[in-house]
Parts: structure tokens; sequence; C-alpha cells
């Protein structure tokens, strides 16, 4: 398999493998099975790693908050959305492009769309309801396009509110905006294991508790911590952040690669390099049949937009947003790639997509 979906998830790098697999230990194998809620040696030890890769991760994000470790991104977004609007009873809104975790959210509490342009970037709203809960993502997950998290942060600080940033696609591949409230952010997307992530809350910021039975995270999520997949993630996130340049220039060099393969092919959204994360490309182009694409090219991992959405058989959301119609959204298609992409790699998957478009009489 030729794999170009980064978007989705992140092979796992043999360091984050490497930190968990002492906390996988089994009978003979040493004291990694303890819990950190212990207070007898092994459990301090196992409490121990958890705060080291607690400030690994927290070292990607800006200072002046807390790291809590979540399952996942998904789990830190709903807490943010759902706990903070109970607690300040405040209308919400956010952008239209949102990952499909926090547009359901948003659904359910009866929130706000915030419009995007043509360019995959979102529209600064002229007016925001006092005290509005905001949303506004830092790369989006299916265009690649970088979002003006910074502004948004100052314009629902100004009516009162509060900013939740899903820094999921961002978060060890460039700076995170210091703006923001809340920041969603998970492992499997640079490296780390699946199954981890963390919500980062702002110094002063009261949010309720997720989960209680416990004084686990500070008493803000109960429920046993497990050290292998938080050391996972502390060792992503410090390869994460020794290697951002040289995985910054990498994958600038595969986009090139692709734009110039990819020739009658329209890109969608923002091409700019400061407006798009270059480690995503989406295309679309006339006559082709995106599902049967990823059909013809099956032994190349890609795909038609969130993996999160890929089995519903709608229409990207993302895309519609945009304002491409719903034949050119069927036409579209997108390839991620990263750290562990070779250039043979991409030429030759590119290859195969090309030549399946080919045949579909695609010109």
């Amino acid at each position: 398999m030729l794999y170009l979906d980064y978007q989705a998830t992140t092979p796992l790098a043999t360091e984050a493998r490497a930190a968990m697999l002492p906390w996988l230990a089994g009978p003979g194998e040493g004291d990694g099975f303890a819990n950190p809620a212990s207070n007898y040696r092994a459990g301090r030890a196992a409490a121990a790693a958890v705060e080291v890769a607690r400030d690994a991760v927290a070292a990607l994000l800006p200072p002046g908050g807390r790291v809590y470790f979540t399952s996942g991104a998904t789990e830190a977004i709903n807490w943010a959305l759902f706990a903070a609007q109970r607690h300040y009873g405040a209308p919400v809104a956010g952008t239209a492009i949102e990952h499909a975790a926090t547009i359901q959210c948003l659904e359910r509490l009866g929130g706000a769309l915030w419009p995007v342009g043509a360019d995959g970037v979102a529209d600064l709203p002229s007016t925001i309801a006092p005290g509005t809960i905001g949303a506004c993502m830092l790369v989006n997950n299916e265009v690649g396009t970088i979002q003006p998290v910074a502004a948004f942060a100052d314009a629902v600080h100004a009516a009162g509110g509060l900013l939740l940033c899903d820094a999921v696609q961002g978060f060890g591949r460039m700076t995170i905006p210091a703006g923001p409230d809340f920041i969603a952010v998970t492992a499997h997307k640079i490296h780390g294991p699946k199954g981890i992530g963390a919500l980062w809350v702002r110094d002063g910021v009261h949010l309720p508790p997720l989960l209680v039975g416990g004084a686990q995270e500070e008493g803000m999520r109960s429920g046993t911590v497990s050290p292998a997949l938080v050391a996972g993630f502390g060792a992503a996130a410090t390869l994460a952040a020794a290697r951002m340049a040289e995985d910054k220039l990498h994958v600038d060099r595969l986009w090139a690669i692709a734009a110039d393969r990819l020739t009658g092919w329209t890109i969608n959204g923002a091409v700019g390099a400061d407006q798009r994360y270059r480690g995503n490309i989406n295309v679309r182009r006339d006559g082709v049949n995106a599902a049967r694409l990823l059909s013809d090219a099956r032994d190349i991992a890609f795909s038609l937009g969130s993996a999160c959405g890929s089995g519903s058989g709608r229409v990207s959301h993302v895309l519609r947003a945009m304002g491409l119609g719903e034949g050119e959204a069927r036409a579209s298609i997108r390839l991620g790639w990263g750290r562990y992409t070779t250039e043979a790699e991409l030429t030759a998957a590119l290859d195969t997509i090309i030549a399946a478009a080919r045949r579909q009489g695609a010109e």
C-alpha cells in the first residue's frame, strides 16, 4: 500500500512505540503495569512518566495553560463546547468548515455557522453575539487551509466570549497561536498512538469536569490514565518539536512534486505557503468520479474527504461551504503525506491515480 492519507492518521513513530513498551509490561517483565494513581513506588514512577509526557505535549502549545489528557480530540472538543456552554449559558458558533466533531456539537447546541470564502479560509464575522463560545480550527482537515485563529480569538474576546481551536492538523507542524481559550489536539496525527489526545485550557478559564469519580487529571477527568498511551504521545510530541523544521521542508518538497504532476487538476482552496499546510492537497478534475477512482486505484490509500465522514456517502460539507457544486465535490480527492512519505512513493502513487483518472476519460 502507498499511503497518502496523513490527515486521517499517521504511522506510529518508532520512538513513540519504544516509549510505550515499558508501560505495557506483562508478568515478569517489570512494574510498568502499575496504576499511576497508586502511592507505592511503581505507581509513582508511572505518574512521573505521565507528567514528563504532559510537559512534552505542553511544549508544543502556548504558555499559560494546562494540558488535560483525553481519549482524543473528539472528546476534547465535546468537553470544551458542551461543558463551557452549560457553565456560561452562552451562545455557540463556529466556522462552517469545522471537523464533524465540532459541527455536530454546534448543531446540538443550536449554534450558528460562520461562512468561509471560496479559498477555504473562514471570514471574520461582522458581528458576534455577546459571550459567544466560538470555534475556529487551525488547519482544515479536508483542504489544508490555515485559518485566522488569532483574529477570531480577538473578535470573540471583544464580545466577551471564549474560543475553542481544533489544532489537530497543525499541532506539531507549526506554532499554535496564543489566542484561544481551549485547544484540542490528538496523538495519532503526529505519529503517536490512537486513543489519546488532550484539551489545553487557558489559565483562569473555568471549565467543569468532564468525568467525576476520582482525582485523576486534577479531578477534571476521572478514570485511570494509561501511562503507555500518554508516554507514546509525549515521545511523539518531543520528536515533532525536534523535527518541525525538517518535516516542513520535506512536506514542502512533496507538495511541489504533487502540484507539478497534477497539471490539469484544480486545487481546492488557497495555495499560498502562508495559507495552506503543504502536507495536504485537495484536487478535482472534470470527468472524474472520485468514488470510482478510489476503487480503481485500490493500492493507494487516499480519501474523498474526512475519514470521519467517508462512509456517509454525503458530499463534503467543507467543499460545499466553499461554494463547490455537488458535481465538483464528487470529483474531488484528498491526498496527504508527511514525515515518512518518500518522493518515490508519492510519484508512484500520483502516476497510478492520474492513469486511473484518464481511464475514466478525464483529460
